[in-house]
């Protein structure tokens, strides 16, 4: 079982029972985030999708706070060590394929966007999620679901700077994901978006939860 709670934007604290991480946390300065950094303890990882400020966020501050492996894209970290982060929290990947972390799998992956961009697919506890950062609609989704068969995807809908409702609808089909989680919406007003038209487009192909900021939802072992 592993618990997902949304802080805002694209920023998810996942706890998977003996390893918590969180991913793009970009708090303190969102104003629609349900937590600050300061409130974030506990973490083993902090994920960065790509250097933008609403996703590298918070994310040195955090690790270096929780003594957390911060992982990204290596020129991304490289950032993130001129920026404070400690030298032996750093974790500089690329795209590949899953790297054996310690308590748990992660794979980056590639991402239609600028920033040094990527997405993330991650494997704890019998459960792999796939965090897409920001993005366009791409055709390699599809490897991306034959690949890592993600049991969750956590999709942009915002649409001006990622995919909107439609497009991430295609992602999701492509994807095979049980759950979609919709995210990078509503945070600025040229990203306002409707999930519940994501959440009818994918009627009878998967659950899409409306959530809002600091809600959580939980997923058991597949």
């Amino acid at each position: 079982m592993a618990d997902f709670k949304w802080l805002g934007h694209a920023a998810w604290l996942m706890d998977f029972g003996s390893v918590k991480a969180i991913i793009d946390p970009f708090l303190d300065s969102n104003p629609s985030s349900a937590m600050k950094s300061s409130e974030i303890s506990g973490i083993d990882y902090v994920f960065v999708t790509h250097n933008h400020f609403d996703h590298m966020g918070d994310a040195v501050k955090i690790a270096n706070a929780n003594n957390a492996k911060l992982v990204a894209v290596f020129e991304t970290v490289e950032e993130a060590k001129k920026a404070g982060l400690k030298e032996d929290l750093a974790l500089g990947m690329n795209i590949g394929t899953y790297a054996n972390l310690g308590k748990l799998e992660a794979a980056l992956t590639p991402a239609a966007h600028s920033g040094n961009p990527s997405g993330f697919v991650i494997r704890c506890s019998g459960i792999t999620v796939y965090h897409a950062g920001d993005t366009g609609l791409f055709g390699d989704m599809k490897l991306i679901g034959e690949m890592y068969k993600p049991d969750i995807a956590m999709l942009p809908i915002g649409g001006f700077f990622t995919m909107g409702p439609k497009e991430a609808a295609t992602a999701a089909e492509w994807l095979g994901a049980k759950v979609v989680l919709p995210m990078h919406f509503n945070t600025f007003p040229v990203i306002r978006q409707n999930p519940e038209e994501l959440k009818e487009m994918l009627s009878g192909k998967a659950e899409v939860p409306i959530m809002k900021s600091g809600d959580v939802y939980t997923l058991k072992n597949t």
